[in-house]
């Protein structure tokens, strides 16, 4: 079961929802980073459950311990390995369901594939795994950070409420003033209410999180397999109930005729090359092009609910399954800073592979 991601940047996570702890550990950091213990922790807080009544009520600190690869508040260039201890755990609600599928969870997959599973949770399938990712992408954020890259991702949909205006026309500052993370305050309350409502009925509701990038010179991102969008949208892929990613001008540039697609250069009085308009999304032939990177990811309704479901168990039998334990209603509040996160370590990753490539 591979566990790691990245080149250059690269991380390892490990642990289980219910297990001891989590963490991660990153190899390829450069030395004399500045290590902020302070902004790292700030993101797992942004993570962590129990932030509002729509979210999971476990109740984790998530407070993050280093165990190697720091020394006098800077890196050594040496593998960082962080944990964060679970403290809240209540293995005891999925006894129920030790021998049971849960509907459109790793449970089935997990047991044909390994012949065995963590039914605690989920183990390594649960979401509690991507506390270690939000910890070394904020180590990434550090990183770009000297490089004058920023990164901030919003709810834009949850439901069928969407949020009409582009990035843009918003202060995406805002998003971290409500417990949804939506940028706009009217649509905010709007999808708050709606998701108490969904979580008051025992079910659950998807959706989408935007993410925009500032500051990303031209030339970060490998051409053919590689491609900055592809490795962008393998790590989207990669977090817990994430069903779509698109980029730039996605699915809804189909609508659009050449003439209208293509971004046309211009050059500054500054000699810097931009483009008029930005449909690529700040992505061409795989590489950065020096403006604005901006994607979306769907994730799907959380596939615990809090009502009966027909499965079957380990013998393939017909069985009730009954939702119980602590979940969220709708993933999406959560997932801004995880995708933010994963969003980071992908550029790092590319950022270092750049200068490699560069030597």
């Amino acid at each position: 079961m591979s566990s790691t991601y990245g080149v250059q940047f690269k991380i390892s996570t490990f642990g289980e929802s219910h297990g001891p702890a989590i963490g991660v550990v990153i190899d390829g950091c450069p030395a004399g980073l500045p290590f902020d213990t302070d902004f790292i922790q700030h993101e797992l807080d942004r993570r962590k459950p129990g932030q509002s009544r729509i979210t999971t009520q476990r109740r984790e600190a998530d407070e993050f311990e280093v165990l190697s690869g720091v020394f006098d508040g800077h890196t050594q260039g040496t593998p960082i390995a962080m944990v964060i201890r679970n403290t809240d755990q209540r293995s005891k609600d999925y006894g129920h369901i030790s021998e049971q599928f849960r509907p459109s969870h790793a449970d089935y997959t997990y047991q044909a594939k390994y012949g065995t599973r963590d039914y605690r949770g989920g183990g390594r399938s649960s979401a509690r795994e991507t506390a270690a990712r939000v910890a070394a992408g904020a180590v990434a954020k550090l990183l770009l950070a000297r490089q004058g890259v920023q990164i901030q991702a919003y709810v834009s949909q949850v439901g069928t409420l969407k949020l009409e205006k582009s990035y843009t026309e918003l202060n995406l500052a805002l998003a971290e003033e409500n417990a949804v993370r939506c940028p706009d305050p009217e649509t905010a309350e709007q999808m708050f209410q709606y998701i108490d409502d969904i979580r008051k009925q025992g079910d659950s509701i998807g959706g989408i999180v935007d993410c925009v990038i500032t500051g990303a010179p031209a030339g970060w991102g490998e051409p053919v397999f590689d491609k900055l969008h592809a490795e962008l949208g393998k790590a989207m892929l990669s977090i817990n109930a994430v069903k779509g990613f698109e980029y730039g001008s996605g699915f809804a540039g189909v609508a659009l005729r050449g003439s209208q697609h293509n971004d046309e250069f211009y050059t500054e009085e500054s000699g810097r090359v931009r483009t008029k308009t930005n449909q690529s999304g700040g992505i061409q032939g795989g590489i950065s092009n020096g403006e604005d990177i901006y994607f979306r990811t769907a994730f799907k309704p959380v596939a615990t609910i809090m009502q009966d479901q027909d499965s079957v168990d380990v013998n393939g039998q017909p069985v009730t399954v009954s939702g119980k334990g602590r979940h969220d209603p709708c993933v999406v509040p959560r997932a801004v800073p995880i995708v933010e996160a994963m969003a980071a370590l992908v550029l790092a990753d590319m950022y270092l592979r750049g200068k490699v490539a560069q030597v």
